[in-house]
């Protein structure tokens, strides 16, 4: 159902997230699991694989930005990125399936307010989960709960001791996708990339952590078309958020306020001190990725810092 050129295209992490439908994202979805060689490899039931996704596809909010699109870009981008970096050499199969199925899962059922407002709001979610990644752990909780429904269970020709590997792998994964634990798992990759063992299993562990959270904050990659409607979503997600906070009386980051934030300071900051040290980072274990996803990054930096040198001309202007 998918033309030779979307197949081409998908494989790149310059493909156009926004020109697709529910349905055709489901079928992409489903082409990377049969390209990959998952589906033959792991004897996947095609039609579970295709009930699977209608149900993840379920159970994605219309969320302004965390939505089933999202899910798919960072599923797209963790394609891209297994193909760019030969990933398919490095890493059993078995880490393939856990990367693509955590990069599907890993914001289900978001509700569109962060883990900060779950705290300070003391949700259901917050008590449930001792404030520990209330989202990070719903969204893996979500995940489980739809595999335990047989008629979704891509994984139900594994055997015991699998199951239990992909299970704690994608667990692992999702978790790490909590920006709180950021500086800690780029540390802990920094401190093994220079002498990185691939037979390693700590490593590959901690290099599949980093690959998740490349993808899941990786917007800023693509064309500035493609880019650029995501920082929309995203503000208007958290503006939603600042408002019901200040209705609620709760505390209110800087970075959500519709009065503090415009989209040039709002991107400058996290592509400077956390898109690019983390990409340049991955890049020293695969050079490959510069050209085509770091230096984009540069590129978009130097693009938004133009854009609010001219915000400042413009409000010098107003205020003289």
């Amino acid at each position: 159902s998918l033309l030779p050129e979307t197949i081409d295209a998908l494989r790149q992490p310059i493909f156009d997230v926004w020109q697709w439908e529910p349905n055709e994202m489901l079928s992409c979805l489903e082409h990377m699991y049969h390209d990959l060689g998952l589906v033959r490899d792991f004897n996947i039931n095609p039609i579970t694989l295709k009930r699977w996704l209608l149900c993840i596809h379920d159970n994605y909010r219309n969320n302004p930005f965390h939505n089933f699109r999202h899910c798919f870009c960072v599923t797209q981008m963790m394609y891209s990125m297994i193909y760019l970096c030969n990933l398919q050499e490095k890493f059993s199969q078995l880490d393939i399936l856990i990367l693509m199925t955590a990069a599907v899962c890993h914001d289900l059922d978001h509700p569109g307010y962060n883990n900060t407002y779950q705290i300070n709001a003391r949700t259901e979610l917050a008590v449930r989960y001792n404030d520990i990644s209330p989202l990070e752990n719903h969204h893996c909780a979500v995940a489980f709960q739809i595999f335990s429904q047989p008629e979704c269970n891509i994984f139900s020709n594994f055997d015991a001791e699998a199951f239990k590997q992909i299970r704690q792998g994608t667990i692992t994964l999702i978790l790490a996708t909590d920006m709180a634990r950021h500086g800690e798992i780029l540390d802990s990759f920094k401190q093994k990339v220079d002498s990185f063992d691939f037979t390693n299993e700590e490593h590959v562990t901690c290099l599949k952590m980093v690959l998740i959270k490349c993808c899941d904050i990786s917007n800023e990659v693509r064309p500035m078309e493609v880019a650029e409607p995501w920082v929309d979503c995203l503000l208007e997600e958290y503006f939603m958020q600042s408002d019901r906070e200040k209705a609620e009386g709760l505390p209110v980051a800087p970075f959500m306020d519709r009065e503090k934030v415009t989209k040039p300071t709002a991107q400058i900051g996290f592509i400077k001190f956390v898109l690019i040290p983390m990409f340049e980072t991955v890049m020293k274990l695969f050079p490959q990725i510069e050209e085509v996803m770091v230096q984009p990054l540069r590129e978009s930096r130097d693009r938004y810092e133009e854009l609010k040198q001219i915000d400042d001309a413009m409000n010098e202007v107003r205020h003289q």
